[in-house]
């Protein structure tokens, strides 16, 4: 991967790589950001499940939500663009959590966390770089998993991320979600969320929303609604066809060689050894 391609379309603000779609006057002014008490932010590293999550409460009937681009996507003007909207604001973001607003935190606003097995999500991110021109051009799955484990890709390392949010795991108004849930038993993590969500739903308005939020409904659904711009959930791109791959758990085998597991597990086990979170992949690695 050449630098130039990298610096063409990343630049790194706070020591992390940010996609230059998200402009430094903005990431510098995000404690500028004015909450409202019941905002919700959905909040992942990249390649977690945030469409998904994002399917899962718009599907929500009567949920008198409206989903909003992430808050780190674009200039200046997005705080603007964010008062605009009426009703209870959904927004997405993939910033850790001591670059998440100020005011965020004080308000203490609803905030979901979607994490995945790092394995698999290095191996959808590798796919992301290789397709979205928003990324730079990565040449190899080996090439692309040594940035990955040194944490220069965009957002940073997943380690980092995810121990920044694992710190505030017993937060009340915080709210975890693994991925592979989700694919186990999608109606009881919808349950999860819209019982912190404080929205009732029926067990016959959960089944209609696991029905639509299936990851073949979304997908077939991202080909009709690709590039509203209005719709963009991910701060790297509004093209939907490169946002739902496979979906899949577990895929990460088909790429890592034995050695590559080894590097990768050895770090991990030294990243996480206090993590309660690192308990949840055992199953999955």
């Amino acid at each position: 991967m050449s630098s130039q391609n990298q610096s063409s379309v990343l630049h790194k603000f706070k020591e992390i790589l940010f996609s230059t779609m998200s402009s430094e006057e903005l990431l510098n002014s995000l404690d500028s950001f004015s909450a409202r008490e019941d905002d919700v932010f959905l909040v992942s590293y990249p390649k977690s499940g945030t469409h998904w999550i994002a399917k899962v409460i718009e599907n929500i009937p009567n949920a008198e939500i409206t989903l909003t681009s992430p808050i780190e996507l674009g200039d200046i003007s997005k705080f603007e663009e964010l008062k605009m909207y009426r009703k209870r604001r959904v927004i997405p973001t993939h910033l850790n959590y001591s670059m998440l607003p100020v005011d965020i935190k004080q308000k203490q606003c609803k905030i979901i966390y979607i994490i995945r097995n790092p394995k698999d999500t290095a191996v959808s991110l590798f796919h992301y770089y290789r397709d979205n021109p928003n990324l730079p051009g990565v040449e190899t799955w080996a090439a692309f998993l040594e940035l990955f484990l040194k944490g220069n890709v965009v957002y940073g390392s997943w380690f980092d991320h995810v121990l920044s949010w694992e710190s505030h795991r017993n937060d009340k108004n915080i709210l975890f979600i693994f991925y592979e849930e989700m694919k186990k038993d999608l109606s009881k993590s919808i349950k999860k969320i819209t019982t912190f969500l404080g929205i009732n739903v029926s067990d016959g308005e959960i089944n209609q929303i696991s029905w639509k939020s299936s990851f073949r409904e979304m997908k077939n659904n991202a080909a009709k609604e690709n590039c509203d711009p209005n719709k963009t959930i991910c701060a790297l791109t509004s093209n939907k066809n490169l946002v739902f791959r496979k979906g899949a758990v577990g895929d990460w085998i088909n790429y890592f060689t034995s050695k590559q597991k080894r590097v990768f597990d050895e770090l991990f086990t030294e990243k996480m050894k206090h993590s309660e979170l690192a308990r949840h992949f055992e199953d999955y690695s």
